[in-house]
């Protein structure tokens, strides 16, 4: 007879092993799955939960509790069950203690992998068709789709100097950021894409820093980044820039700067996730659409 155990942190190379043997499309690598769980700016080994019998595991779902806009959502980020064990109530048993907790701790809302700051997918990769089915009949409904691009990083140029040259002459100034554009970067992204603060400060971790921003005057108008989660994979974003400077070509300079940072790193290919303007990275680095994910929500 299995139970239900919480999380500890000895539990990270079995339960890499255990992940890698019954993902059929995703692989981790330890610093990525401490990432992804320990790393997590709201980890709490409360709602992280292993399924095991007999020392082995044979389930796992790691929840997490975000406030986003003015919602209390909770969050299923990875889960996974053992081949051979599915079917057997083994899911809904880790899914069902993990709502109960939810409730306690006053989720409005619960929604599947798509979880802002830390997050490994952004949705469930519909080949893994037995989750979509299991979610479904937790009672969670299809509200969006996403999708992940990829872009080759063997066969480019991502030169920009001449782009980079033209804006000058506007009095836009293209550079990597540095420690002492930190405090007005993050009060930038604080006042426009506050959502995205967190991976940011993520990327200040690079070494050379992985951040790259546009000027008017001393004044920060755009930026993009990479490395702010998933690190070590070739992860791009978050990217902005003010609405006044759209249509100036800005954005496509400061994503090319960030390829090309992964090049230099040696990195075959990039991944931009949770993609909204497919057009945009395909038209200007040849990205292409490589996964694509559904987004499940349920009320609670």
């Amino acid at each position: 007879m299995g139970q239900l155990r919480r999380f500890k942190e000895s539990d990270i190379i079995p339960l890499l092993n255990f992940c890698n043997r019954n993902m059929a499309f995703d692989q981790f690598t330890e610093p990525l799955l401490r990432e992804k769980i320990l790393e997590d700016p709201d980890y709490s080994p409360e709602n992280v939960l292993i399924y095991q019998e007999d020392d082995q595991i044979l389930g796992f779902i790691d929840g997490v509790t975000r406030e986003i806009n003015n919602e209390k959502i909770g969050y299923v980020k990875l889960m996974v069950v053992e081949k051979k064990y599915r079917r057997q109530g083994i899911g809904t048993q880790l899914y069902q203690e993990l709502e109960n907790r939810f409730k306690k701790l006053g989720m409005q809302k619960v929604r599947v992998y798509d979880v802002p700051f830390n997050y490994f997918m952004p949705g469930i990769d519909p080949r893994y068709t037995p989750a979509l089915a299991f979610f479904e009949v937790q009672g969670f409904k299809r509200f969006a789709d996403t999708s992940n691009m990829v872009v080759d990083l063997t066969n480019q140029s991502f030169e920009t100097k001449e782009q980079e040259k033209e804006l000058l002459g506007q009095g836009i100034t293209i550079k990597r950021a540095d420690y002492q554009d930190r405090d007005e970067l993050l009060s930038f992204i604080e006042e426009y894409f506050p959502l995205w603060r967190y991976e940011v400060m993520n990327a200040y971790n690079s070494i050379p820093i992985a951040i790259h921003i546009a000027l008017v005057g001393d004044k920060i108008k755009a930026f993009s980044a990479h490395n702010g989660n998933n690190f070590g994979t070739g992860w791009f974003g978050p990217m902005g820039t003010h609405p006044d400077l759209r249509g100036k070509g800005i954005g496509s300079i400061l994503l090319k700067r960030c390829l090309r940072d992964m090049q230099n790193w040696g990195l075959e290919k990039s991944i931009i996730p949770w993609v909204g303007p497919i057009r945009f990275y395909s038209y200007y680095v040849n990205a292409v659409v490589d996964r694509v994910f559904w987004r499940y929500e349920k009320k609670v």
